[in-house]
């Protein structure tokens, strides 16, 4: 009997321990076909979905959008939304890219509300794609913009348009968007009403503004906002619109330091244009409210315009020279520009400029960048110059056939003694032969 319990008990031990292993054999096998099915895409999290769409162009996303409806669902979520660029051109008269009219149709129906960051890009020259422009704007009326940019990549576009017509479609923009802080719309026919639209309604929030080339704007109007709009940290505009009573507006107490101010000093006509000139304690007071600000000024002047240019100190930063420029105004430069960091010249005429670069040396402590286009200087002064401006000049570009060998250096000759003093290889750009 004992032997028989003995035995009953272990074949039942050994039923047992092979249901045991089959039971877990089983559980194995479950959690190994659990591993092997494929996932349900459709079913993925909404907000994985939204950070691949927001890494996807828009065509991509829209392809996208057709293959199940959640993803339909996440193309039509706010956060894609947020940011758009309207390129528009004439697609009769041009093969350039433009946003296709059913999707502007779509955006103005379903994403008005959600724009906040928008650029409208004319690809080409044509009034019909400014007024497109002026159309989409002008539905904007459920808009809270924060930036909006208005580029022409070919001019003029929104000139060509009536003025009426524009300010009545950027003023929709400007009384819906409370909280608008980047405003770019260089060569429009903004006026001095609509900007006082635009201080009455996000004169807290403003912090960029860039109109140069707006010829309905009176430095009147531009002060105004400089008055009203104490957070503005960059500015960009044309020179008439440059006053006294403005750099001093924009060093008040209650103005922030500006950080960029750029001016753009254009002449169309010789002769025919009259320069004011900013005096020296305005500068003075703008550049002690604003210590660090970065002054950027483009000329694009005939020879005999500069005149009421570089008698004093003034404290721009970054000067560019898009039209030749004589050797007396770049020694001019020298002498009164000391917190020069950057220097672009297109050219000066057939004078080596020796003495005036090495001027430049000795007075711009800051200098780092400096372009020379067809401007003759000769290898030892050019070398000299590098010397003394030393490691700190982290772009250098010259052509090499404006350099002039002397008996000092030869062409050959002078790449390894300007590499030298710049502590890095350096080569002299070569003119293109095609």
């Amino acid at each position: 009997m004992k032997r028989g319990r003995k035995s009953n008990e272990a074949n039942s031990s050994s039923s047992e321990d092979t249901t045991g292993k089959e039971s877990k054999r089983h559980k194995i096998v479950e959690k190994k076909t659990t591993v092997v099915q494929s996932p349900d895409w459709a079913n993925l999290l909404q907000d994985i979905i939204l950070q691949v769409f927001q890494y996807l162009p828009l065509l991509d996303r829209a392809h996208a959008s057709q293959v199940c409806r959640s993803w339909n669902q996440v193309f039509h979520m706010p956060d894609l939304w947020r940011c758009f660029e309207f390129e528009l051109n004439q697609p009769a008269t041009s093969n350039l890219r433009t946003t296709h009219p059913e999707l502007i149709k779509q955006i103005i129906k379903r994403h008005s509300n959600h724009l906040q960051y928008v650029s409208f890009k004319v690809v080409d020259s044509s009034k019909e794609s400014a007024e497109a422009a002026c159309d989409i704007l002008s539905q904007l009326v459920n808009c809270s913009l924060k930036t909006l940019g208005l580029i022409s990549t070919a001019r003029p576009s929104f000139m060509d348009l009536p003025k009426s017509h524009f300010i009545s479609a950027l003023t929709v923009v400007f009384v819906n968007s409370k909280s608008l802080s980047s405003l770019k719309i260089d060569d429009t026919p903004v006026d001095d009403p609509s900007l006082k639209v635009l201080v009455a309604n996000n004169s807290d929030t403003l912090k960029l503004l860039k109109m140069s080339s707006c010829p309905h704007v009176s430095p009147a109007g531009i002060l105004c906002v400089a008055d009203q709009c104490h957070g503005l940290r960059e500015l960009a505009l044309n020179y008439h619109l440059l006053s006294d009573e403005l750099l001093l507006a924009l060093s008040s107490e209650k103005h922030v330091r500006l950080e960029h101010l750029r001016i753009d000093v254009v002449s169309e006509n010789p002769g025919q244009t009259q320069f004011h000139t900013i005096q020296k304690s305005s500068w003075d007071a703008f550049i002690k409210h604003s210590p660090k600000v970065n002054l950027v000024m483009y000329f694009f002047l005939y020879e005999e315009e500069f005149d009421p240019f570089f008698r004093y100190e003034i404290p721009v930063t970054h000067l560019y020279f898009g039209r030749s420029v004589s050797k007396d105004v770049l020694g001019r430069v020298g002498m009164t520009c000391p917190r020069l960091v950057e220097l672009v010249v297109c050219a000066n005429g057939l004078r080596p400029l020796d003495e005036e670069l090495i001027c430049i040396a000795e007075r711009c402590k800051y200098l780092s960048a400096v372009g020379l286009g067809e401007c003759e200087v000769s290898c030892s002064a050019f070398v000299e110059f590098v010397k003394m401006c030393g490691g700190r000049l982290s772009q250098l570009s010259i052509m090499e056939e404006v350099l002039i060998p002397d008996q000092k250096y030869s062409l050959e000759q002078i790449h390894w003694e300007v590499s030298k003093h710049l502590g890095r290889v350096w080569f002299p750009d070569m003119m293109p032969t095609w």
